[in-house]
């Protein structure tokens, strides 16, 4: 069953503006390791970086409480993105049975997220 849907959309160019003009900084205030492993790899980090942005706005949207941006980041298993979480976070989700669904996609001048809070029944996969 459906707890919550959130969505963001985040401009690409203000993703490289933010970084030319705040450059490491920025990327160590936003990003988790993990993130910034995945993303810098790219000739041109700004797509993905703006995508990770996007997720983690669009899961503060179905989450009730304020988050850092380094208590939710952006995981690869394989070609598929997955949301991570700091321990508390991830304690709270399983102790409601809570499953969240990601979906991201960027083009030429913008990037989205897309999350899906499932409620599931306790103990189910």
């Amino acid at each position: 069953m459906i707890q919550a849907i959130g969505t963001d959309l985040v401009e690409i160019d203000r993703v490289r503006k933010l970084l030319k003009k705040h450059g490491g900084k920025a990327l160590k205030r936003l990003f988790t390791e993990e993130e910034l492993t995945y993303a810098l790899r790219h000739q041109d980090p700004a797509p993905s970086l703006a995508a990770r942005i996007a997720a983690k706005e669009a899961f503060q949207k179905c989450w009730p409480e304020s988050l850092s941006w380094k208590e939710v980041w952006v995981g690869m298993e394989g070609r598929k993105p997955v949301l991570r979480f700091a321990p508390k976070v991830r304690a709270r989700l399983e102790a409601e049975g809570l499953f969240a669904h990601l979906s991201l996609s960027h083009e030429k001048s913008h990037a989205l997220a897309v999350v899906v809070l499932e409620a599931r029944a306790l103990g189910a996969g």
